[in-house]
């Protein structure tokens, strides 16, 4: 289980809460869709679950324990909206996939066609770019993927096809999905529930 237990979060002293006292629990496996509007601190609390900000105050939990910094790949990984911003534009696609611990040929060529592999970012689109991400972050074997806006820049055709593929591959490995999003019936349809998102009021 995923666990957020009274997690707050504020970038800096004087700055306003962005999440007060929030409280988050995620099965093994299971998909949950966080909804609300832009700005209310939905992509903040991504990140702190997979690591990228520690709370001031809380924990996360994975299966009871805190993730510790030693470990590597983080049980709980992040795939952002714009991949090309995760992505360096030096690194052909192999190479990103490698530097992400993606040492399995066969199964990055499951998730990613072989013919994008020597390829660099710039010489791909930006859905391909966004499956590239997604493989990226599966191949590190997580247990739990944060996806944050994942296919709002992307038609409806690669829309389907970016969560097509990460929901295969999640239902397979047993891995759980935080999906977030503002799309209301884009989290009725891949998300098994919906937690509504309200800003905090704490100052």
């Amino acid at each position: 289980m995923l666990t957020a237990e009274g997690l707050w979060f504020r970038y800096g002293r004087d700055r306003p809460w962005v999440l007060a006292g929030v409280d988050l629990r995620l099965e093994a496996g299971e998909v949950v869709g966080l909804c609300g509007p832009s700005g209310g601190g939905k992509s903040t609390l991504g990140r702190v679950l997979a690591g990228h900000l520690r709370p001031d105050r809380g924990r996360v939990l994975v299966d009871g324990a805190e993730p510790t910094a030693r470990r590597a790949p983080h049980p709980v990984q992040l795939v952002l909206q714009h991949p090309e911003r995760a992505l360096d534009p030096r690194w052909t696609v192999r190479r990103a996939l490698a530097a992400a611990g993606a040492d399995d040929a066969g199964a990055a060529e499951r998730l990613v066609p072989p013919a994008w592999l020597d390829r660099y970012p710039h010489e791909i689109s930006g859905g391909e770019l966004q499956r590239v991400n997604l493989a990226r972050a599966l191949l590190a074997r997580p247990r739990y993927v944060v996806a944050d806006e994942i296919s709002a820049s992307l038609d409806a055709v690669t829309q389907a096809r970016v969560w097509t593929l990460l929901l295969e591959h999640c239902r397979e490995a047993g891995i759980g999905i935080v999906a977030i999003s503002h799309d209301r019936p884009l989290l009725e349809t891949v998300a098994g529930r919906i937690v509504d998102w309200e800003s905090p009021v704490a100052s």
